[in-house]
Parts: structure tokens; C-alpha cells; sequence
């Protein structure tokens, strides 16, 4: 998903320089950003889960010791999963701004 995210926005980017922008180009992006939105969405209901698996497995390995490194692989993947969230939400941001400038650009193409 990182990889095909970066490279839509570098090919929107690469639209957006062309200033030709048709209303066509505007609703296949709108699409796009509802696709991303959603995976955006996902992502934050895993790392929420896996917060509270984290926190529920703090409090088991407190009374019992073996658990700890349950514990640490939950914080491990927790970390992955909120760096590739936040990824997600700049990214997904960065569409919205995509966005401004293409109808913009599609004003000034009108006039």
C-alpha cells in the first residue's frame, strides 16, 4: 500500500504541473481518496486494538512473568502499525491538498 499510495500521489503531482486538469481526472481522484480514506480507517481500528492488547497484556504480565515478552511483540508490532498509520494519514491529507489544486486548476481552465 506504501508504495502504490506514493506513487499516486507522484503521478497526481505530475498531472497538477501539466495544469490540465479535467473534471474527469477530479472524480477518479475523489475515488482514490475514498479508497485511501478507508485503508486509513482500518489501519486506525488495528493499532486501536492492538493498544488495548498491549495495555490488557502490561496488566497480565504484571502478575505473571513469562508474559513479558508477549508483551514486548505486541509493542513491537503496535509501533510498526502506528508508523505505517500515521504514513496513512499524511499521505491521505496530502490527496485532500491534491485536491484544492486540482479544482482550481480546473476553474482557471474554464475561464
Amino acid at each position: 500500500m506504501r508504495k502504490y499510495l506514493e506513487e499516486y500521489t507522484k503521478e497526481i503531482d505530475d498531472l497538477i504541473k501539466t495544469k490540465k486538469i479535467t473534471k474527469q481526472n477530479i472524480d477518479d481522484h475523489l475515488i482514490k481518496i475514498s479508497f485511501f480514506k478507508h485503508e486509513r480507517l482500518i489501519h486506525l481500528l488495528v493499532t486501536l486494538f492492538y493498544g488495548i492488547f498491549l495495555f490488557l497484556s502490561v496488566i497480565i504480565s504484571l502478575s505473571n512473568f513469562i508474559f513479558t515478552i508477549v508483551t514486548l511483540l505486541i509493542t513491537i508490532i503496535l509501533v510498526f502499525y502506528v508508523r505505517h498509520y500515521f504514513f496513512l494519514e499524511n499521505h491521505v491529507q496530502y490527496l485532500y491538498k491534491q485536491y484544492d489544486q486540482m479544482k482550481s486548476l480546473e476553474k482557471s481552465n474554464k475561464n
